[in-house]
């Protein structure tokens, strides 16, 4: 199935901002976020079209998937 991903600010340095990518059906977000390394206690804000979502959500054909990294500062 395909699924959107798109990521935010520190999470595209090295990867990119957004793709269309290929995976099994019934994958958990959590597998996606595993795949991209990225660290799952910088995991700030997942949204699964547009609705907060957790990693243990499955996918579904068309997805749009937004990972935002913690946001720091004072």
């Amino acid at each position: 199935m395909k699924v959107n991903v798109k990521l935010f600010a520190s999470f595209q340095t090295g990867r990119f901002k957004q793709e269309t990518r290929e995976y099994p059906e019934q994958t958990l977000i959590g597998t996606v976020i595993d795949e991209l390394n990225i660290p799952a206690g910088e995991v700030g804000i997942l949204l699964l079209n547009a609705v907060h979502a957790k990693p243990e959500q499955p996918l579904s054909e068309g997805d749009l998937l937004a990972i935002f990294p913690l946001v720091g500062g004072g």
